[in-house]
């Protein structure tokens, strides 16, 4: 522990792995389907200048989520290009800015400005989102913002401009996600306040009216501009994606994939897993310290936060780790809390350390050996020398990462057309997956010629000459 009691130590592991994800976030290529898909939307947003309704494809409205995320990613890609590092640039900002905002409580513990920043990075969950290209991110900070507002302005001469950055919170995460960030915000301060009797107080410092104003100011201006371009939106996404994507698994209206059913309780297990190897100095601490929890307000506080968003998602059996993401700032703030007491800390920040710099690791010798391009789920690399004069397609279903990849320019074709255009002498370019190669026609499939291929599919072409 002599090393992090240096007064440079842990601004330079911060710096460090903050480092390490920038580098991953440049050379990651975007993979299907989920990344690769809100890169897309961004990039045919930032493309079309049609910043209004997201579009999944040309002409498709993408109506399951808000399109705060997609803004900030497109902005992006119009100032800087459409590299993997500067559509993810702004998951990278946030996280940057979420150190920042929490670092504050270190200093009021006497510790490290960076401590709290350091935890977040060596939990799994918060340094994979720092290079995400995802509606997770931008909810996360919106939630954040919601919540330390809140405190903030409880606390005696606190800053005036906290009780409305938690009007402001709100407002913005409709834009990022929807009323869920009144779900996943309202039940823990609902309780807080009950049990420490705070409500005259929270009624008093608040202004509820100026703030329902500031809500409706920042949001409600795109709800009503999306609906009027794009008919059907706000059925679709407040009833479907809010709760019978959540708890009618069978829900056949998903436009954009599949409900994922998952065992009743998973996001404990998810909880778990990506909070390793800090969640069980957490678990210790709660148990030795549980009566603080309904004693200590700023324990008790960052406790009820912390353990809402599971208990909501405990009955849903469609949902993904990143549901877990909003809970990283409490879960890290405790930790931080209870530093003095926590055993085998060096040990905890290696491992976390380790996740990004074996990232590296393995990213190196795949890409030396060639086992990169061949097994990642991307179509980046078969794209790479694909003629910009002759059609571009994919047999059946095309991907994210192909439309991403070719600038939109890739098409869908059917089996029967790609062997109309070879008997017809029409060149062509196309992916097609392996499996689907035994389905054409071996005489005219032997006509194709193979330029790269992958575990899963290959890139031909057909020159007539």
């Amino acid at each position: 522990m002599r090393y992090l009691k240096t007064k440079n130590a842990i601004p330079l592991l911060v710096l460090s792995i903050l480092f390490l994800r920038a580098f991953l976030n440049a050379v990651i290529p975007f993979m299907d389907k989920t990344e690769a898909r809100y890169a897309e939307i961004a990039r045919i947003m930032a493309e079309t200048n049609e910043w209004i309704i997201p579009q999944i494809d040309y002409g498709v409205p993408f109506w399951a989520k808000p399109p705060l995320s997609t803004w900030l990613s497109a902005i992006s890609i119009s100032l800087f290009g459409a590299s993997e590092f500067f559509v993810r640039f702004p998951s990278l900002l946030v996280s940057i800015i979420i150190i920042y905002l929490v670092g504050k409580y270190a200093k009021r513990e006497n510790l490290s400005f960076f401590l709290p920043g350091l935890i977040l990075l060596t939990i799994p969950e918060f340094v994979l989102h720092t290079g995400v290209v995802s509606t997770d991110v931008s909810l996360s900070f919106c939630i954040i913002l919601v919540m330390l507002s809140f405190w903030e302005t409880l606390r005696e001469n606190s800053k005036k401009y906290w009780k409305y950055l938690f009007f402001v919170g709100l407002g913005f995460g409709l834009l990022a996600k929807g009323p869920i960030v009144f779900i996943l915000t309202f039940p823990p301060l609902f309780l807080w306040t009950i049990l420490f009797k705070k409500h005259i107080i929270v009624w008093k410092k608040f202004p509820w009216i100026i703030g329902i104003f500031i809500v409706g100011f920042v949001s409600i201006p795109w709800y009503i501009l999306a609906e009027k371009e794009s008919e059907g939106f706000i059925n679709y996404f407040i009833v479907g994606e809010h709760f019978k994507r959540f708890f009618d698994a069978s829900w056949s209206g998903d436009k954009y994939g599949f409900p994922k059913i998952q065992p009743l309780g998973i996001v404990w297990v998810f909880l778990l897993l990506f909070t390793i190897p800090w969640c069980f100095s957490l678990l210790d601490k709660l148990w030795k310290q549980k009566k603080q929890l309904i004693k200590n307000p700023w324990i008790s506080f960052l406790f009820l936060w912390f353990i809402w968003t599971p208990i909501f998602f405990t009955v849903s059996k469609s949902l993904i780790h990143p549901y877990i993401l909003p809970v990283m700032v409490p879960f890290a703030l405790l930790i931080t809390h209870w530093w003095s007491t926590i055993k085998f800390k060096e040990t905890q920040l290696i491992i976390g350390f380790l996740i990004p710099f074996l990232a590296i690791i393995v990213f190196i010798y795949s890409k030396s050996t060639n086992q990169f391009e061949f097994y990642i789920k991307s179509d980046k690399y078969l794209l790479e020398n694909n003629s910009k004069e002759t059609p571009l397609f994919y047999l059946n279903d095309k991907t994210y990462s192909s439309q991403f990849y070719s600038q939109g320019k890739i098409k869908q074709i059917s089996f029967k057309d790609v062997q109309k255009k070879i008997k017809t002498k029409e060149s062509f370019q196309a992916i097609i997956e392996h499996k689907d190669t035994l389905k054409l026609e071996p005489n005219l499939f032997s006509k194709l010629e193979l330029k790269s291929t992958n575990k899963n599919k290959g890139f031909y072409t057909f020159n007539h000459k």
